[in-house]
């Protein structure tokens, strides 16, 4: 927790947690302001959290959520409200605290005070405000023509896609100006979760600083994107700051909409409600897991598109296991409801699959998509489609649930130009060039390609992207390459076995090995040592380091694709 003090009765700071409350009163914090939508990132506690915590601390607490550069008057207005309202000293906070920076400098702005004040006092902590002093200046009208940056290749996004790529794009040409667009302090390896959720992986094994991944070479850009202007090549970021450039990747992965569940951010951590898609809760998966004894444990599994579509069941199949090794799945009662309506969307492993439901007596309930949940009643309803297309509510008790939320793209991207029908960035799915926009690309799971939103696919994309763009610009001369569609679900069927689902675009079998030493249609130990031994290594120290390993990109059919001039 890094406070800053930006006026005498008010200091802002980056997200804090539930933990920090006592610290805050301490140093003599009557009230906090929330300005982070809930479910903004992989590591943030819900505001539900939070207010509990400052209640117990003796601390107001209020909820002004704004996205993340989209800061308007109205909010702005709101905040000043707020801070007249409530007792000071106030902590005001977002993710790294340039929201609540930005909404105070436009309602002081508002309040007649001097620009070059605003300017100086923020800056003194911190944070640039010229943009938003730009936006005060100017009557409340867009960025001008002028841009604050400019780099030649610009990405957005630090999760494993956009390091990934710009890993890929330095590795091929080492003097490319590129700059990275990423506002968190922390990167993740979110495909660990599931280990953690299970007891074998420490959560602090699938976490890194975003200082020590970024390549050397590349500019960080620590700030958060507030739209795309692909008419004018510019990113405009919180703040009302402008990035210009001559090409863009696109990949600032998907968001998690915590609140899409009635009653859930309310009782998220506690109450038997866990979820690994968390890295603060997935912990929680574990501790709930060695702890039951008896009783009913519930694991959900939400509409498509989800990161990792297999990773709901995964949950259920390590802790059934966990289960039976202790001799306690005959007291158990599991049961899995999927909003879908078969447990796997590529046929070749459903069979397999089955014999795990089969053996952990899991209760198996298509097209129940979870809609409301009592963490303290211990109760959840679903709403199920009938056969004849119609619905009805499901209601089932639980001792635990392991929640996974429904997933879209994130807001900024959903309201650009880049954005299809469904909110997803519109791709070529082959060579995961922008459909309409020349000279943006797009990778990860923030793509509308018909792929598995995983991390391997994203390991498989980056040198697609990286030599195609690269073959635009004029740096190499050939054919473009092809994305296949490739991903990669490793199924943790049971402590030390794993089912190694490789597939591409329309289900097609994509394996990486022989099947003499991994067959992806059987569970087999030798997996599990790829997943446990060799995947965190092979994400951390190659694919974040542009050493493409298994994923040489290759050319489209018959060469297809178009030949630099």
């Amino acid at each position: 927790m890094n406070v800053k003090r930006l006026a005498p009765d008010l200091s802002v700071a980056g997200q804090i947690r539930s933990a920090d409350m006592a610290a805050l009163a301490q140093a003599g914090f009557r009230s906090v302001i929330c300005n982070r939508p809930d479910g903004e990132g992989a590591d943030q506690p819900g505001f539900p959290e939070i207010e509990a915590a400052a209640r117990a601390a003796g601390i107001e607490a209020r909820y002004l959520p704004v996205v993340s550069g989209q800061v308007s008057d109205g909010d702005a207005a709101a905040f000043g409200v707020l801070l007249s309202d409530l007792p000071g000293p106030v902590l005001a906070y977002c993710r790294t605290g340039t929201r609540s920076t930005t909404l105070w400098s436009l309602s002081e702005a508002a309040r007649g005070r001097p620009l070059p004040d605003i300017l100086s006092a923020a800056e003194a902590a911190g944070y640039d405000m010229t943009g938003a002093v730009r936006r005060v200046a100017t009557g409340g009208r867009a960025p001008g023509d002028a841009a604050d940056l400019f780099h030649s290749v610009v990405v957005v996004g630090g999760g494993a896609g956009g390091i990934a790529v710009a890993a890929s794009l330095k590795a091929r040409k080492p003097d490319l100006d590129i700059a990275l667009i990423d506002p968190a302090d922390m990167h993740y390896y979110q495909p660990g979760w599931t280990m953690v959720g299970g007891g074998i992986f420490s959560p602090a094994e699938t976490a890194r600083t975003m200082a020590s991944l970024i390549p050397a070479g590349v500019r960080w850009i620590k700030a958060a994107v507030a739209a795309f202007e692909p008419e004018r090549k510019a990113v405009v970021l919180e703040g009302c700051r402008v990035v210009r450039y001559d090409r863009l990747v696109v990949a600032p992965g998907l968001s998690l909409d915590w609140s899409g569940i009635e009653g859930l951010p309310e009782t998220l951590g506690r109450n038997g409600v866990t979820s690994n898609y968390r890295y603060d809760l997935a912990p929680y998966t574990w501790d709930l897991v060695q702890n039951l004894r008896t009783g009913r444990a519930v694991f959900t599994q939400p509409p498509m598109p989800i990161k990792c579509a297999g990773a709901p069941q995964k949950a259920m199949y390590l802790s059934a296991d966990h289960w039976l090794r202790r001799g306690r799945l005959k007291d158990i009662d599991i049961a899995f409801y999927n909003a879908g309506a078969v447990l796997f969307g590529v046929k070749d492993y459903v069979a397999p699959l089955m014999e795990y439901v089969r053996r952990y007596d899991a209760q198996l309930h298509f097209q129940h998509r979870l809609t409301r949940i009592d963490g303290p009643g211990r109760r959840a309803w679903f709403t199920r489609t009938t056969g004849d297309g119609g619905t009805e509510t499901v209601e089932t008790d639980f001792d635990m649930i392991h929640v996974v939320p429904p997933q879209r793209a994130p807001d900024f991207v959903r309201a650009s130009p880049l954005a299809d029908a469904g909110g997803w960035v519109e791709v070529d799915p082959a060579s995961l060039r922008h459909a309409r926009h020349p000279g943006i690309y797009a990778l990860g799971d923030v793509t509308n390609a018909p792929n598995a939103k995983t991390a391997a696919a994203a390991r498989k994309q980056a040198p697609v992207v990286a030599h195609n763009l690269l073959l635009d610009m004029g740096y190499l001369r050939g054919d473009e390459v092809a994305y296949d569609g490739y991903g990669s679900c490793p199924l943790t069927v049971e402590r030390g076995k794993i089912l190694l689902a490789e597939f591409g675009y329309g289900g097609k079998l994509l394996p990486s090995f022989p099947a003499w030493l991994i067959d992806g249609t059987k569970p087999s130990h030798m997996a599990w040592l790829l997943k446990e031994r060799m995947l965190p290594p092979i994400y951390w120290k190659a694919m974040l380091k542009g050493r493409e390993w298994m994923a040489t990109p290759r050319p489209g059919p018959q060469g297809a694709g178009r030949r630099a001039a």
